[in-house]
């Protein structure tokens, strides 16, 4: 078995960030975007070496979001990573996650209610042409006001019957999680399931926000959670409890979170007895998706084959997705 045939879960990726590069190219242009000079594309809708932090990696988001400009495109990007993600690196089992308020800013046509029925449409085709199991996250931006997120997630649980999940993103620097805690008790009191983004920044500090994600959020998983490894404390918290970590290797260097792959202590969590899966985070942007991660770990030496296809299962095993339909999906018992 080679590396696309190995059945891979993949628990942490931005569908607003999975564009293709032949349908930024091909709609770009009508949003005023000028791609004829060479390393246009790459300037507006790449990253493509480290930045100097999380930050500036998130602001560069923003090109592509002005893409996000109609229902047509969004149901069309929805399918699309769906078919990429199972024909082009072997994912059986898919958990995208977005967040309508980036989706709908600048963008007055759209609503959560037209942006979330488009993105849906395009999965639920996508699943009626692939034998793959795709869940929806929800996503709060932590750099909006509290009560702006206490609005999106009533919106969620309105449209729980879609959403397997809901998560806090955004730059951890300087946006302590706990403020939000309202908004993931009421996630929480209508059984949604709960993932956060904490523990990513190379910041002093943020592995602390792990704790608080699941201690004040009611966390089940954390998104990235890689700094962990700086604070025993952390450290035996995530092992003890078996906190699924959703571990982005090639994302983690790009927002400058680990200076290399080389450096990136995915291999001492696994030592250490952490839950650790693999997801590609922005595969869109960072121009890497979650096979070539595996590839990455394997030709360094950093992960065996044996590794990875443990790290896939146990992806499978965490996922938020129903455990019938991930199973109807994934070729061995779970």
């Amino acid at each position: 078995m080679n590396l696309l045939e190995l059945p891979k879960a993949e628990l942490h990726r931005h569908l607003e960030l999975s564009l293709r590069d032949e349908t930024i190219k091909e709609i770009a242009p009508s949003f005023g975007f000028d791609l004829s000079k060479e390393g246009a594309f790459e300037h507006h809708f790449k990253i493509l070496s480290p930045m100097k932090d999380l930050g500036s990696a998130l602001h560069k988001f923003l090109d592509t979001q002005k893409l996000l400009a109609s229902t047509e495109i969004l149901e069309r990007i929805a399918f699309e990573a769906c078919e990429d993600a199972f024909k082009k690196e072997g994912i059986r089992v898919l958990e995208l996650r977005y967040a309508p308020t980036f989706v709908a800013l600048d963008h007055p046509n759209l609503s959560f209610d037209s942006i979330h029925e488009a993105f849906m449409k395009g999965i639920k085709a996508a699943e009626k042409e692939f034998p793959m199991a795709v869940g929806m996250i929800g996503i709060l931006q932590r750099i909006l006001p509290v009560e702006d997120n206490l609005r999106v997630m009533n919106f969620m649980v309105d449209q729980k019957e879609d959403f397997v999940g809901v998560d806090l993103a955004d730059n951890e620097v300087g946006f302590d999680p706990t403020p939000f805690a309202p908004c993931f008790d009421l996630a929480k009191k209508h059984d949604l399931k709960i993932t956060i983004h904490a523990g990513e920044a190379q910041e002093k500090g943020s592995e602390k926000n792990i704790l608080e994600s699941v201690n004040k959020l009611h966390a089940s998983r954390i998104g990235h959670g890689i700094q962990c490894h700086r604070d025993e404390e952390v450290l035996n918290f995530v092992v003890e409890k078996q906190i699924p970590l959703e571990v982005c290797p090639t994302s983690n260097i790009l927002t400058g979170a680990v200076s290399s792959i080389e450096e990136h202590p995915i291999r001492k969590l696994i030592d250490k007895g952490c839950f650790v899966t693999l997801s590609s985070d922005d595969p869109g942007i960072f121009n890497q998706d979650t096979l070539e991660d595996y590839q990455l770990l394997l030709d360094k030496n950093i992960l065996t084959f044996e590794e990875l296809k443990d790290c896939s299962n146990r992806a499978a095993r965490a996922s938020f997705i129903s455990k019938e339909k991930v199973q109807k999906a994934w070729p061995t018992p779970l």
